[in-house]
């Protein structure tokens, strides 16, 4: 039986690598890949990722685009699932995939109460000592999707992240393409505007013990991914860990029987 992976998005703006480059790894594994959308609206990335001078000097390499093109002319992406609908569940997905983005319109999927009342239900089966519905379940976020799971709480007000060892897009990063391009692009890179806490902030903050858990690497030259121990959760930093990540989940699902 194919695994089965959901990848849970905005309307816009998420980044084309984070989603286009994990979506084809999964499609060559073979795995089933649903789209789901707050009301099951066609998505699309962010466009200054695909287009213009910002995507030449900041964006999507040429393979990727033809990557993204291929995704977003697919049957998958055309037919988006509901993720606001009552009825809709992640517990039905082998793994759920949450690529980031900085603009601003992730916010809708960021700071959604429903979105992040199906992670909480979600995340505690991947588990490594839990097996779900009998298929044992996985979790993969980059960038801003680890900052997802940062605000996805329960109702004691504690992150699913508590207790995981993660990584996160790291500040240095973030604060110096923001100073870089705030002069041509304001606070794009600032997802919830200039002045607000950083994606690795809001991520260490969410964790039991931010120094026994926040892994983190401002190596441009390699990819960083973080595999925990007690879950089946992956995490990578920005669009150059993509590949790697999901390569990573592809492996450790494989080695799971159906």
């Amino acid at each position: 039986m194919s695994k089965k992976v959901l990848f849970l998005l905005a309307d816009y703006g998420h980044d084309p690598t984070e989603t286009a480059v994990p979506y084809n790894t999964f499609s060559t594994a073979g795995y089933t890949i649903t789209i789901a959308t707050q009301h099951g609206t066609i998505p699309a990335c962010d466009t200054r990722m695909l287009t213009g001078w910002t995507q030449t000097f900041l964006g999507a390499d040429k393979d990727t685009i033809a990557q993204y093109n291929a995704m977003a002319s697919g049957a998958a992406w055309q037919h988006p699932r509901a993720w606001i609908d009552t009825k809709f569940t992640l517990e039905d997905f082998d793994l759920v995939f949450l690529p980031g983005g900085h603009d601003k319109g992730i916010r809708q999927l960021l700071d959604c109460p429903r979105a992040q009342a199906l992670l909480v239900s979600y995340f505690p089966l991947t588990k490594r000592s839990e097996r779900g519905s009998g298929r044992p379940k996985f979790c993969a976020a980059v960038c801003h999707g680890v900052q997802m799971l940062a605000h996805s709480r329960t109702g004691e007000g504690l992150s699913v992240l508590r207790d995981v060892e993660t990584t996160s897009l790291p500040d240095f990063f973030e604060a110096s393409v923001h100073r870089a391009t705030k002069l041509f692009l304001g606070d794009y890179y600032k997802t919830y505007g200039a002045g607000t806490d950083s994606v690795a902030a809001v991520v260490k903050a969410s964790l039991a013990d931010e120094g026994k858990q926040f892994k983190n690497s401002i190596d441009v030259t390699r990819p960083f991914v973080v595999e925990d121990k007690t879950y089946r959760y992956f995490s990578g930093r920005w669009p150059g860990d993509a590949k790697v990540l999901a390569e990573k989940v592809v492996k450790a699902m494989n080695m799971t029987s159906n």
